[in-house]
């Protein structure tokens, strides 16, 4: 991720709106220039850090934008691999051996006749070394004389300018007290990444659908630690993995810049700026999507749905399936169920449903846990049969439970859905027939 000192320079306030100045991704000089740096980092490629250090020096020259080409190598270093190099011995090991000897010099003298060349060939005998494996190995654990041994990721030039302009926008994050996000769909990913690292946040329905989720920034009043602001920038990709979104993160104002008359007035009593961000900012995520299917029962029953819906539809009523369309907001959690059967004559009749199968005994109880917190009158739970749970175990439920042996039979599925359906909606109501015109 960016430091401090490669993010604050792009930072641009508008009365109480904050801006990242991001780099142009179609711009032919910073195309040309992200290519020149990712062909520089592949020829650094078994050399060691301070190596690609001083080829960055170099590069830059006189150009001004040289915060920029920083960030960029940032980035290329970041998702590269620096291991140290092996020896057969360990470099504190070696260090000690050597520096018991006392201070040794290039030239003797009357208190000192052993010199450094002489002491290195000393010890380089007795390891079955050569001095210069000894110098090399005598630093060899620290980080500037790690060598590169993988360059990351098959860059392009235009991937490598994408990811910077996340990394500004997220790091613009690191500041935030608090954030507001809707999400309207991929609410799983969400969800996923949310748990993943650990972020702290309250969730609500919206009336016209979807969810709005208020996180809890990296600089909340009890959030003391640097690990959590890590996390919570790390979790922003996230986020542009939906087709639609939206975000608002609120922002204690940068530190004004000294020589800026500007910048003092983005230090008011109460300076706060805030930071927006939608579906059509045109950043670009490097997270992927989750699979379709969390389990082989789940693909297997969404196939068969679809051949039982073309046979048997007409006559059953027409149901949709669509995977993982809704969140059940809990106390200090969610759950979301693995389909919904939305029905194509009333959309009003709604059926949840969730398979508990082939799982561990901790998933079970944190599943059973869920279910009985969210109260859910339209959920039918379809389990596994030879699972070591009864009905009695998942307690009184509004909706229905449905055991299955092998696998789920759609038949019996669909007339428990039905079932149900009826139970909470009422009778289907017939569509009205056409009247034929009458011939005049």
């Amino acid at each position: 991720m960016l430091t401090a000192d490669l993010i604050k320079p792009f930072l641009r306030t508008y009365g109480r709106t904050l801006t990242v100045d991001q780099v142009d991704e179609t711009s032919a000089l910073w195309l040309q220039t992200a290519q020149d740096l990712l062909t520089l980092f592949s020829q650094q490629a078994g050399q060691p850090r301070t190596h690609w250090e001083e080829a960055l020096e170099n590069f830059e020259g006189t150009r001004v934008d040289y915060q920029r080409i920083r960030g960029l190598a940032k980035v290329l270093t970041d998702a590269a691999t620096f291991a140290p190099r092996e020896f057969g011995l360990i470099p504190r090991e070696l260090r000690v051996r050597l520096f018991t000897q006392g201070p040794v010099f290039e030239q003797p003298d009357i208190f000192r006749p052993t010199t450094r060349p002489q002491l290195l060939a000393e010890v380089a005998t007795e390891l079955s070394l050569t001095p210069a494996e000894i110098e090399q190995a005598l630093f060899a654990d620290h980080p500037g004389a790690h060598v590169l041994a993988h360059v990351g990721p098959a860059w392009t030039a235009l991937g490598l300018l994408q990811r910077y302009n996340l990394e500004l926008a997220r790091g613009a994050l690191y500041r935030a007290t608090d954030v507001q996000i809707e999400i309207y769909d991929h609410y799983k990913e969400c969800w996923r990444y949310l748990k993943l690292f650990k972020i702290m946040f309250i969730a609500q329905e919206l009336p016209q659908g979807g969810y709005r989720v208020m996180l809890s920034g990296p600089l909340s009043d009890f959030i003391e630690t640097d690990r959590y602001g890590i996390a919570f920038a790390e979790f922003m990709p996230a986020v542009l993995l939906g087709t639609r979104w939206n975000l608002v993160a609120r922002l204690k104002s940068p530190a004004p810049r000294p020589g800026y008359e500007r910048a003092k007035s983005m230090v008011a009593e109460d300076s706060q700026v805030f930071y927006r961000l939608d579906q059509n900012c045109g950043l670009q995520s490097h997270y992927r999507k989750g699979r379709t299917y969390d389990s082989n029962l789940e693909r297997i029953f969404a196939s068969e749905f679809s051949d039982f819906e073309e046979k048997f539809g007409s006559e059953r009523g027409k149901w949709r399936l669509i995977r993982e369309d809704q969140v059940l907001v809990l106390d200090g959690s969610v759950m979301i169920p693995d389909f919904l059967l939305v029905h194509t004559q009333d959309e009003q009749r709604r059926i949840l449903l969730e398979l508990v199968g082939f799982w561990s005994p901790r998933y079970l109880k944190t599943k059973i846990a869920k279910v009985r917190a969210a109260q859910c009158p339209n959920l039918l739970l379809l389990v596994y049969a030879s699972l070591k749970v009864t009905r009695e175990d998942f307690g009184p439920l509004p909706g229905e439970l449905l055991f299955f042996k092998e696998k789920p039979v759609i038949k019996d599925v669909m007339a428990a859905v039905e079932a149900l359906a009826e139970k909470l909606y009422g009778p289907l109501a017939k569509p009205e027939k056409k009247q034929k015109p009458q011939s005049s």
